[in-house]
């Protein structure tokens, strides 16, 4: 079996480590073992904070909707169950920029979803 020599692969994938710890404090940025442990638990973070964010971003739709559906007399729920009965489909991202940039026009979904309801 002939030898190997990992020279060059050992090196490429030790580069990439360090590459990817540039910014880390102290030794994390420069040795290798400690910047490949600290380079995976970043990895981790971002895989779980990929998700966090899809999580966050609708909490914030649902309460700018929430708060809109306030100031036309109407709670979160019944306004999301009226829209449901009037067979409007709009998710809550549309529905969260319209709060945001077109009142006269949630009103007119507000008013809706209320005769829905009724």
């Amino acid at each position: 079996m002939p030898r190997v020599k990992r020279g060059t692969k050992r090196r490429a994938r030790r580069k990439k480590i360090l590459e990817r710890a540039s910014g880390y404090y102290l030794t994390k940025s420069k040795l290798y073992r400690s910047a490949k442990e600290s380079v995976e638990r970043g990895l981790k973070f971002a895989y779980s904070g990929r998700k966090q964010k899809k999580r966050q971003y609708r909490s914030i739709w649902i309460v700018r909707i929430g708060a809109a559906a306030k100031l036309n007399g109407l709670s979160y729920s019944v306004f999301i169950n009226g829209l449901k009965k009037a067979g409007i489909e709009l998710d809550r991202k549309i529905l969260a920029d319209l709060a945001v940039t077109d009142p006269s026009g949630f009103t007119a979904l507000c008013k809706q979803a209320q005769v829905a309801v009724a």
